[in-house]
């Protein structure tokens, strides 16, 4: 085993590390109280590279390996979980589905506009009875001829009113199941596709999250993303490498949470000493990075495995369920090592709690993790 990195992924991760301090630090807490997107922010990350980081460079894209990836949405979540969640859904969910599974004419229409930062994407699966059940699509994808003709609604769709490019999972044979399912690329300004009002979250909020409507919007069939009714099992594979991405943004919290605490417990006194010099905080702090460094290491090992051509359902769902609910652990205790301090925004930490919910939330719930594990340990 061997656990170094290598020089350019250090390099990397110390690109990330200075961009989230220099670009991202300053305004965090005004974006998040204003659920201002972070469109300046966006364009510089773009212009490192963030937003295509595995797309194959003749298509604009960085041409790294999914360690780096998950480098960089550590880095960037420690500071802003709202900015690194725009570049999970980019690379993981819209241009990772597009490189592995569009054609070679969608990839010359959208990969490189996507890879470079020219527009952003979007993943749309949820709907108002298809959360967890992404089976249940009532989104239709009618055939006619030569076009698809799309009605239904969306929910929770990240970037939902700042993208350009549109996956949208819907149903074109109703008879089929799951197996009539379609993945159809639709471009923001057709007609009849409409952004709904934005989403007033409890976290992430300058991360751009709106309801989607869909009213006869006529889509040519050169959109839909491989064979007919290979829309379900799209979904399924990008999500499979989307939780990669969201462990690490969870691991990012974890990581920047604890990093404010500690620093806190050397500076605030009590009793007449620094409170990290009482065990009750001590032990914390020791829990917290013990945590924290097994879910390192568990989403290190996913990124791994995708790297090396290794089926990595298993290792992705078991890095998302743990680094998620690290991330929640570990941005509770920082609040209450912060004490009062920790329940007012001025500290960060509250802010990184919020944030902290929703990675046992989207990209597969955390029983929806404990399924696919306890679904592929059985098999064996």
């Amino acid at each position: 085993m061997d656990f170094t990195l290598s020089e350019e992924q250090i390099m990397i991760q110390q690109a990330a590390r200075d961009f989230a301090q220099n670009e991202l630090l300053p305004g965090v807490i005004e974006r998040d109280d204003a659920q201002k997107f972070p469109a300046e922010q966006v364009k510089k990350m773009a212009e490192l590279g963030f937003l295509g980081m595995m797309v194959d460079l003749k298509y604009g894209g960085s041409g790294l390996d999914t360690i780096s990836y998950a480098l960089v949405m550590e880095e960037l979540s420690k500071i802003d979980a709202s900015a690194s969640v725009i570049v999970s859904v980019n690379n993981s969910l819209v241009c990772w589905g597009l490189e592995t599974y569009g054609s070679d004419a969608q990839k010359e229409k959208y990969l490189s506009r996507l890879s470079t930062g020219q527009c952003i994407g979007a993943f749309c699966l949820s709907e108002p009875e298809a959360g967890s059940d992404a089976t249940s699509q009532k989104t239709t994808a009618l055939d006619q001829g030569d076009h698809y003709v799309l009605n239904g609604t969306k929910n929770w769709i990240t970037n939902g009113n700042s993208a350009d490019i549109y996956l949208v999972i819907a149903q074109t044979h109703i008879s089929k199941g799951h197996k009539g399912i379609n993945a159809i690329i639709v471009e923001k300004g057709t007609p009849g596709f409409e952004v709904g009002p934005k989403e007033n979250k409890l976290g992430i909020r300058g991360s751009d999250t709106h309801s989607l409507i869909f009213n006869d919007v006529k889509v040519p069939k050169e959109n839909r993303i491989g064979e007919d009714g290979f829309g379900f099992k799209f979904a399924m594979k990008t999500l499979a490498g989307g939780r990669i991405g969201i462990a690490a943004q969870a691991l990012g919290i974890a990581a920047g949470a604890y990093e404010l605490a500690k620093k806190y417990s050397k500076e605030r006194k009590a009793f007449g000493t620094e409170i990290s010099n009482h065990q009750a905080i001590a032990f914390k702090l020791a829990d917290m990075h013990t945590q924290i460094e097994a879910a390192r290491h568990l989403v290190y090992k996913a990124a791994w495995d995708k790297d090396q051509g290794n089926d990595y359902d298993l290792s992705g769902a078991m890095a998302k369920l743990y680094a998620s609910q690290v991330a929640m652990d570990t941005a509770v205790e920082a609040v209450q090592i912060h004490g009062g301090n920790g329940f007012v925004k001025d500290y960060h930490v509250e802010r990184m709690m919020r944030d902290a919910k929703i990675t046992q939330i989207y990209e597969g719930t955390s029983e929806i993790q404990k399924i696919v594990i306890s679904r592929s340990i059985l098999r064996d």
